[in-house]
């Protein structure tokens, strides 16, 4: 027998279990089905086809709470977070990477520079998820600076705690673990190659991911990842392991880009005019800041960047948003030809 609170039930969830069920967490999903985490152990179950739709974020996710009744998931219970990024390719559906978080560890690798704009986009998205983003920098034994390298990615992750470990000596692991004490839950995401599956095992205190190497071609990681899977640790706490990702597109309507970017955001307040595009507007804060060097215009640049992939994402989704978006088109355009001095 499992304690349910060992893997994350809260009582308030009670409520909304449909009668002649019981509670279980999911732990894998794989091949249309769902292996599940329980009272009386670990299962397999089928989902009902009635738990999807077309948008993506419907369907059960690793991490989520299903009601169960016989081998059968009935119900997926209301989720107090989500890591949803937009699906590969040329889509609008979301993928749900992993659900109900207390805690996302943005992995990222001290054996080369730091990626700053790729720890800023997966920051962003974490902050959109409801958990609270960390970043954990691996292979700090193959760092020969590890104090400078931090502090670069800290100057970057505004309100984040930046956390440099090593799954070879243990440096830096207490911290990891004092993150997911018994009952919480955390995701560990980034590219292949940064040591995701190393610190799994360091954390399990045994082989529980398969390891890969970097490929000699291109020096990218290999995927040994091959599916999202919920683990629980020795210490109590539970740990989503996932897969690289080639692509972190945006799905939310941005306000994750503008928490993981708040010194930029926090400037654009007070530009002298709301609808400043910071160019060359009197009165720009950001233009100013970035004159003045307390901005790298790098950083500035990636803001713009996911602001608009962010409000791309939002008219694909949304019908209102086009609406509102063909509406202001249409004003614009108006505008222009009513101009008293328009050449005819």
């Amino acid at each position: 027998m499992t304690d349910l609170s060992e893997l994350g039930w809260t009582l308030g969830r009670a409520a909304e279990l449909p009668a002649g069920s019981v509670p279980a967490r999911v732990s894998r999903v794989d091949r249309g089905r769902l292996s599940v985490l329980t009272a009386e152990g670990e299962s397999r179950v089928h989902p009902a086809a009635a738990l999807y739709d077309e948008s993506g974020l419907s369907g059960p996710a690793v991490g989520d709470w299903v009601a169960v009744r016989g081998e059968l998931a009935v119900a997926v219970l209301t989720r107090t977070s989500a890591f949803v990024r937009t699906g590969a390719g040329r889509t609008s559906a979301a993928q749900v990477i992993a659900a109900n978080l207390d805690t996302v560890l943005v992995v990222d690798s001290l054996s080369a520079d730091a990626r700053l704009r790729r720890v800023e986009r997966y920051l962003a998205v974490a902050w959109s998820s409801g958990a609270t983003p960390v970043v954990v920098l691996t292979k700090a034994d193959l760092c020969d600076d590890v104090a400078a390298a931090a502090e670069q990615v800290r100057e970057d992750a505004f309100g984040v705690d930046v956390l440099p470990v090593s799954s070879v000596t243990g440096a830096g692991l207490d911290a990891v673990r004092d993150l997911l004490p018994p009952g919480r839950t955390g995701a560990m995401v980034g590219p292949s190659g940064v040591g995701k599956s190393s610190l799994v095992n360091a954390l399990a205190g045994g082989t529980i991911a398969e390891i890969g190497g970097i490929r000699a071609s291109d020096g990218r990681g290999r995927h040994t990842t091959t599916a999202r899977e919920l683990h629980l640790l020795p210490g109590g706490g539970l740990l989503v392991d996932t897969p690289g990702m080639r692509e972190l597109a945006l799905y939310d309507d941005g306000e994750g880009v503008d928490t993981a970017y708040a010194d930029v955001a926090l400037l654009a307040a007070d530009c002298r005019f709301r609808d400043c595009q910071h160019r060359t507007e009197p009165g720009c804060a950001v233009a100013s800041a970035i004159d003045g060097g307390r901005l790298d215009p790098a950083r500035y640049s990636a803001w713009r960047k996911l602001q608009a992939e962010a409000h791309r994402q939002l008219l694909r989704v949304d019908a209102r948003a086009r609406a509102a978006e063909k509406a202001r088109m249409r004003s614009f355009h108006r505008a222009i030809r009513e101009q008293p001095n328009r050449l005819r």
